[in-house]
């Protein structure tokens, strides 16, 4: 009887479609309108899901914003369940940033990336404050890989299904239906909401998103030839005003008041009207993507019996209409015979394609271009790089690329506090090319009651710019706590100059090895005396070599990767005035306590590895290795053992204890842990770890070593600042629990 139904509606339709026109016995065309509304979009999937799994061919196309992206994709040729898989495996947090993975920033650029919370480029003489807007570099590249297949299509009509999507020019604010041009650039410009993300050039005009003027496009689809339509909206309408809270709410309110008008009009037109219960959600719930596409794949099954008696009857009286599920065309690799960089003002086209590693004529495939994308955008010469794939008359492909430079100057800001060095304001001034080419010069200050300042010059040297000779200078001065059987017994104040020359090599972004000589002036001045003490000054020189590996995806809570940091030195040199101190009485005879001056060996290492396990779950582990060989104990090179975050000078870091709890000048400490992401940027980390130290003699013979083992369970949140984390520790050998309190990164 429902079959017999729908016969009827559609007859009554396309009689109605028809009156004014002569009749004729073609298939009616059926038309897909999806709103946009952010996050919110992800519920037009399981109406994509419904509409395959009814075999109801769809004729035409149309989306706004997220809309046009879900809708973009289908038209390309993917199907439903593609689009499904895409956008659950999708990273969210990730895309919708100006930040890309740590593993793209060359080695010299990842100690400074994502550390601090304020960035302020210096444009005419001015420091700008920051817009909040996205340029959405992720983004761009995601799209770019998705649509390559369609790179030869500029006409949206050619598409495996017709497609538009909506965007509004800037200056008549005028909707405008986008149906041809480059595909990734439209569909950018018409999820550009302002505030939110940077406007876009299409075809010499400025586009912002479309929902300002139409978020439901179903007038367009029927412009396009649609007879019948099917509409899904994810729009919540305007807020009533109990609802408007705040400034930001507001704004959006008064920003799509336009398209609230338009809806009513559009949903008039529907034939089929699906309209999604969203109002748990925001247009930025993308850390509840998940729900939003079960929520739609929900509608969809609910829908999709209107689907299939629609599909089923226009089969009926038209024959079979042909419908292919999945329609993607399939690209493998690309031979690029030519290649083009627009916007370089600073840097050179040469830089640029051998920052990559581009090369012309050769097969890429598009991860691979995305992936050197993110290779050059590493250096943090850049902005933003996109570029778009044009199709040439031997069949292979040209390349253009898009680049908006970053300015020269940046001043930084950061804030810091922990129980250890207390609240700290960090300013950092970095500059490129200011003294030479091919350079980048920075200083900066710590501004607490333990002061620190740093001043550094990094000169690329070769043509590869994988070679850099480093000056550094270094202060900083600290109030210590010395313990007693792990119990507090005095304090003193320790400055430090240190001042280094290296040479470096880098490979791959990965790695780093470097020769160096270090200057360093150590003065100790106690201030609550203990009943051992020194007060003095030390200098000591040290020849070294290190070596860094650097795997990790984010700076803060990382996923996975592997970073080590490892040193070989040469203690010589020691210029000694200092003087010890037993229950107050200066000591004469240093050798009686086995404290000498003389030239050692020394090694320093840190491993960590990260593991992702399981749902939201990261295993993993540090190594810590301090060695001072043929160390005749004189104190002033120890290794400082305790806290949770590296923060002073030969620290080793321990969960249980506080800093500079125990001291050593041999210690070997290994730490397991686990933590689980809770919620979006809520983390619970639990670790458990152990150490051996003082198992070295000054002869380098084997000593029964002292053990040491701790815990810590820690909640830690991600946010604008850095990381903010509570811990709970306890070791077992001090017998006492400690709270550990951590906001944002240190100097």
């Amino acid at each position: 009887m429902r079959f017999f139904f729908c016969l009827f509606l559609l007859f009554c339709h396309s009689v109605d479609s028809f009156a004014q026109q002569p009749y004729t016995n073609r298939r009616p065309k059926i038309g897909l309108a999806l709103s946009g509304g952010g996050a919110k979009g992800l519920a037009h999937i399981g109406i994509l899901k419904a509409v395959d799994s009814a075999g109801l061919k769809i004729d035409f196309v149309t989306g706004t914003s997220m809309g046009s992206v879900v809708g973009g994709l289908y038209a390309v040729g993917y199907s439903g369940d593609s689009i499904e898989k895409i956008a659950r495996r999708t990273d969210w947090d990730a895309l919708l940033t100006n930040r890309t993975s740590l593993r793209s920033m060359i080695m010299e650029e990842k100690g400074d990336y994502g550390r601090f919370a304020v960035e302020l480029p210096l444009v005419r003489r001015k420091f700008q404050l920051p817009t909040g807007v996205l340029e959405g570099q992720e983004l761009w590249l995601l799209l770019n890989s998705l649509l390559s297949p369609a790179y030869t299509t500029n006409d949206f009509s050619q598409l495996s299904i017709p497609f538009q999507c909506i965007g509004t020019e800037v200056e008549s604010g005028s909707a405008v239906a986008i149906s041809q041009g480059n595909l990734t650039s439209a569909i950018r410009a018409s999820m550009a909401i302002p505030t939110v993300f940077t406007a876009v050039d299409v075809d010499g005009c400025k586009m912002v998103d479309g929902g300002l003027v139409r978020n439901f496009p179903v007038t367009d689809v029927k412009g396009m030839g649609a007879d019948y339509v099917v509409g899904s909206s994810v729009s919540s309408g305007l807020l009533p005003q109990e609802k408007l809270t705040n400034a930001a709410q507001i704004l959006l309110q008064i920003v799509f008041f336009q398209e609230a008008l338009d809806e009513p009009r559009e949903v008039a037109l529907c034939d089929i009207y699906i309209k999604h219960p969203i109002d748990d959600f925001s247009a930025a719930s993308f850390n509840r993507a998940n729900e939003l596409i079960d929520l739609g794949i929900r509608e969809g099954n609910r829908i999709y019996p209107q689907l299939k008696d629609l599909a089923d009857s226009l089969d009926a009286l038209y024959g079979p209409s042909g419908f292919v599920e999945d329609r993607l065309p399939r690209v493998d690799s690309l031979l690029i015979t030519s290649c083009e960089v627009w916007g370089l003002r600073r840097t050179t086209y040469d830089y640029f394609t051998r920052m990559m590693g581009f090369k012309k004529d050769r097969y890429y495939k598009v991860e691979e271009l995305n992936e050197m994308v993110r290779q050059v955008f590493g250096t943090r010469y850049y902005n933003r790089i996109t570029y778009e794939l044009r199709p040439q008359p031997d069949g292979s492909a040209g390349i253009v690329f898009h680049v908006e430079e970053n300015p020269a100057t940046y001043a930084k800001l950061g804030m810091h506090y922990n129980g250890f060095s207390n609240a700290s304001l960090i300013a950092n001034l970095t500059t490129r090319n200011f003294l030479l080419p091919d350079s980048r010069s920075q200083i900066g200050v710590n501004i607490s009651e333990n002061f620190r300042a740093r001043a550094e010059h990094l000169q690329y040297v070769g043509r590869h710019r994988n070679r850099a000779l480093i000056g550094s200078l270094y202060f900083e001065s600290y109030n210590f706590t010395t313990y007693d059987d792990f119990r507090k017994d005095g304090l003193f104040r320790q400055s430090w100059f240190n001042s280094e020359l290296k040479f470096q090599w880098s490979q791959r972004r990965r790695s780093t090895a470097g020769l160096g000589y270090r200057y360093e002036i150590l003065q100790y001045r106690p201030s609550i005396q203990s009943q051992f003490d020194l007060r003095g000054r030390n200098r000591l020189n040290t020849a070294l070599f290190y070596y860094q590996w650097n795997t990790l995806d984010r700076p803060v809570f990382p996923g996975r990767g592997v970073r080590f940091d490892g040193e070989m030195g040469y203690v010589l040199r020691q210029n000694p005035a200092v003087t010890f101190f037993n229950n107050g009485e200066p000591i004469g005879n240093l050798d009686s306590f086995g404290i000498r001056y003389n030239d050692y060996g020394r090694i320093w290492a840190n491993l960590e590895t990260y593991t992702p396990w399981r749902n939201r779950f990261t295993f993993f582990t540090q190594t810590q290795l301090g060695v001072n060989f043929n160390y005749r104990d004189n104190l002033l090179n120890n290794f400082y053992i305790g806290g949770l975050n590296r923060l002073h000078r030969n620290q080793v870091t321990f969960a249980g204890l506080s800093e500079g709890s125990a001291y050593a000048s041999n210690i070997l400490a290994f730490q397991l842990g686990l933590r689980r992401e809770l919620f979006n940027n809520l983390f619970l980390t639990l670790r458990a770890n152990a150490a051996v130290k003082d198992f070295i003699d000054s002869e380098n013979r084997f000593l029964e070593p002292r053990f040491l083992s701790g815990y810590a369970l820690t909640l830690g949140y991600n946010f604008a600042l850095g990381p903010l984390e509570f811990s709970l520790q306890y070791s077992d050998q001090a017998q006492q629990f400690g709270t550990y309190i951590n906001l944002g990164f240190s100097f």
